[in-house]
């Protein structure tokens, strides 16, 4: 075995499957993959197949890793949580199904803060921070079936001279208590499979998820600069989230709901 081999383990299907995959259970089947192109491409297709809801594809390398907005998400092998899973919120109001963007880093946020003991935030609409610094993305992608697609990139074990770029961090290079990434997937489906039961359960209701978004929210109440999808940009402070999602932000010209767009913070808090 080599050194990288120690270093950086492959994930462990078999345990995975026989923490997660139970009568009863939420998840229903848990593949891992060497490479592929995207995961969420393949769960897209199981997806256009009829795949049932539960479905969760991992992969050790993304090739061709998509990230918000067209970026690629890259990272080297076995150094990240690349995965995707397949849900169906039927019963739930399509209007409502974009609030899924911001429970699932709430998922990924609780489950490093309990099983890394890291201080994760979300940031909106759609990553995880450790102060101002990005752990992990967030891709949703509605699809035929219908259904929606959750890509999930959480950086584990990045090394400061692998970070594509200065604002990204890592599990490790957070000091994180664990970073066994079979770990820390069986944690973040679990948190996942939670919340969006209650979601569920509740016909979509954002009351299930604003709670927990404003209070694990690294962009509520900071100063921000947001690039919107026509290619400009406003300033102003991110005050709250309206009942649709939409992040408020106060300008000079006064307050404005955003369905989209990129946010840079232009302060910190210090929030944890």
């Amino acid at each position: 075995m080599s050194f990288s081999d120690l270093e950086r383990p492959p994930l462990d299907e078999k345990f995975l499957r026989g923490r997660l995959v139970r009568p009863g259970s939420f998840w229903t089947q848990i593949d891992v993959v060497a490479e592929t192109p995207s995961t969420n491409a393949v769960v897209a297709a199981a997806a256009a197949n009829g795949q049932p809801e539960g479905l969760v594809v991992a992969a050790e390398y993304q090739s061709s890793g998509r990230g918000r907005l067209g970026r690629t998400w890259t990272t080297p092998p076995r150094s990240a949580l690349l995965m995707s899973a397949l849900l169906r919120p039927t019963g739930v109001d399509a209007a409502r199904w974009p609030w899924l963007g911001l429970l699932v880093p709430l998922a990924v946020a609780a489950a490093v803060r309990r099983v890394a003991e890291v201080l994760a935030q979300v940031k909106w609409p759609n990553d995880v921070l450790v102060e101002n610094r990005k752990l992990a993305g967030i891709l949703l992608e509605r699809v035929e079936g219908p259904a929606a697609v959750i890509g999930i990139g959480l950086n584990v074990t990045l090394r400061d001279d692998e970070k594509p770029h200065e604002a990204a961090t890592s599990l490790a290079l957070e000091g994180a208590s664990t970073t066994d990434r079979a770990t820390v997937m069986a944690a973040v489906l679990r948190e996942l499979a939670v919340r969006y039961q209650s979601w569920v359960d509740a016909d979509g209701d954002p009351a299930v998820v604003l709670p927990e978004y404003r209070e694990l929210s690294a962009t509520i109440g900071q100063a921000v600069r947001v690039e919107l999808p026509d290619g400009t940009f406003l300033e102003g402070t991110a005050r709250d989230l309206a009942d649709d999602g939409r992040l408020i932000v106060d300008t000079a010209g006064g307050p404005r709901p955003l369905a989209a767009g990129d946010v840079t913070h232009l302060r910190t808090t210090g929030r944890s």
